[in-house]
């Protein structure tokens, strides 16, 4: 390999990890005027980042565990984050179906609470306190655009129609879709456009202390450079304590517990876009929710994982779990036939010591080395408190490295947000007139991938020949050089999988032929 000399620039800081959490530092910091270069190994969320069940919600089951804080924050980021991204964000109901035989699970604070308060529930879930629980859900974070709790009768109500005929009661309280890659992809563009540098298929293989400084070692796929950084921010995720170890040679203060995570993506289940909240009887939770306008997502497990976490997959195990959960629900049983897709994920846990996966903490934490350079190691954390978590690296920052001006992520849109939250009918509707060669599908799927630029994707464009090859499903030349030019797509598994899900669409032929085309493009 060949090495080039070390630079004479050094940045405020390198940040370790393309997931959301890196890009969401890099992007908050470079918004205050720092340096700021960023080293992702493979494409940006690549793991765990693109393996979420793609919520920002505030976690209604971690009220059991007494987490009100965590909650709290995240409930109010719900709100923060739709206004920033209204077109990859967008509000949902959730039906939660009550039935008498529902249990807690039993390790639970609340749980061991009220088999000593009331031992004759025997760990069933009574609907009182559910509904408390809602209460509080409703409260805690300053709700002011999305809808409140209500109750359903679905022996009437259209959600009532897929569901067994036991199910008789329901609530329907709010949380928040968001498309989970496309969330970090934009916030490295944002970054990018505010100074940063965002390196991909960046390997760090070494960092080291010189002096004042970090002397950081990539391999840019065979060509190693030397770069030097006042600060070094570990966003590794699932990989977080690997390179506190083997790459900055340090020994680590806190520990991750890696979590797998996997849902089966199906056939559509039902006919309307409310998505399912549902309880089983060992106390866990799953959803059920309306993907791609034609499939239904179901997830997520919760299972101790060792290995590669790039080598997650949904077992066969956890696929039956899936199904026979869902299955205790739906009137039609979800059988493995019907199932299209899977996808699995490792969640980086800060590790304290919680008995089971389901019970470990989902909040962050960091922790900051200063003997010599500064080291930021990031444990935990979920997509909801992903900007959070951006402005309390910050702070912790600010203590060894001057940062000028204050928290300002909040009221800044990601591109192509910059329009109301009920804004998406109207630019469906002006993306159609203009473009009237377009279908109504690929229409509200580029407004919802690309927002407002949707139309400065599209140019000039008069007709379908003009957008160039169409490579399947809708999906044209001129979106996959935009993918390419402007958000760091090299693959056609970038494109099909995480920049847009036109994998569920495409056929393998296709797929290939896509990825044949890009290589040629990169050789250019």
């Amino acid at each position: 390999m060949v090495s080039e000399p070390v630079p004479e620039h050094a940045y405020d800081l390198f940040v370790i990890g393309g997931g959301i959490n890196g890009v969401g530092i890099a992007r908050d910091a470079a918004g205050r005027g720092l340096s700021v270069a960023l080293a992702e190994m493979g494409d940006l969320a690549q793991a765990t980042s693109s393996a979420s069940t793609k919520l920002f919600h505030g976690g209604l089951r971690y009220l059991e565990y007494f987490e009100i804080g965590l909650v709290r924050k995240a409930l109010i980021e719900r709100e923060i984050l739709l206004r920033a991204m209204p077109h990859i964000s967008w509000p949902m109901r959730f039906v939660l179906p009550w039935h008498p035989d529902m249990r807690f699970e039993s390790e639970t604070p609340t749980s061991r609470l009220l088999s000593l308060a009331m031992p004759w529930l025997r760990g069933r879930r009574p609907a009182w306190l559910i509904r408390l629980g809602l209460f509080l859900y409703d409260h805690l974070g300053g709700r002011k655009i999305l809808p409140g709790t209500r109750s359903l009768d679905l022996s009437t109500d259209p959600a009532g129609a897929p569901l067994q005929a036991r199910f008789r009661k329901a609530y329907e309280y709010s949380d928040c879709w968001v498309q989970d890659a496309r969330l970090v992809v934009l916030n490295a563009r944002d970054a990018e456009a505010r100074g940063a540098k965002i390196l991909t298929r960046a390997r760090v293989v070494d960092a080291r202390r010189a002096g004042d400084l970090w002397e950081i070692r990539v391999d840019l796929g065979g060509r190693q450079k030397v770069m030097r950084a006042r600060v070094l921010v570990n966003a590794g995720g699932p990989w977080v304590e690997r390179i506190v170890r083997e790459t900055a040679h340090q020994q680590p203060k806190a520990h991750v517990r890696l979590v797998r995570g996997s849902h089966i993506v199906t056939r559509r289940l039902f006919d309307h876009d409310r998505a399912y909240f549902f309880q089983g009887t060992d106390g866990r939770i799953i959803f059920a929710i309306p993907y791609e306008e034609d499939f239904t997502l179901i997830g997520t497990t919760d299972v101790d994982h060792r290995g590669d976490p790039l080598e997650a997959r949904c077992t066969e195990a956890e696929m039956d779990y899936l199904c026979a959960f869902a299955s205790q629900y739906f009137a039609r049983p979800v059988t493995r036939d019907d199932i299209v897709w899977t996808y699995s994920g490792v969640r980086p846990l800060y590790d304290d010591g919680a008995r089971s996966a389901s019970a470990a903490t989902r909040d962050y934490v960091l922790v900051l080395n200063t003997d010599g350079a500064p080291l930021l190691n990031v444990y935990g954390g979920k997509i909801t408190t992903y900007r959070r978590l951006a402005e309390a690296a910050l702070a912790r920052i600010a203590t060894v490295l001057p940062v000028r001006g204050g928290d300002w992520t909040a009221g800044a849109p990601l591109p192509g947000g910059d329009f109301p939250v009920d804004g998406v009918p109207a630019l469906i509707a002006d993306l159609a007139a203009r473009y009237p060669f377009l279908d109504a599908f690929t229409c509200r799927r580029l407004i919802r991938h690309y927002g407002t630029e949707a139309r400065e994707m599209l140019g000039e464009a008069a007709a379908a020949a003009d957008l160039g090859r169409d490579f399947g499903a809708g999906l044209t030349e001129r979106e996959v050089r935009w993918l390419m030019e402007r958000e760091y797509a090299r693959t056609a598994e970038d494109v099909v999988w995480r920049r847009t899900k036109l994998g569920l669409r495409m056929s393998g032929d296709e797929i290939a032929a896509l990825g044949a085309w890009m290589a040629k493009e990169e050789e250019r």
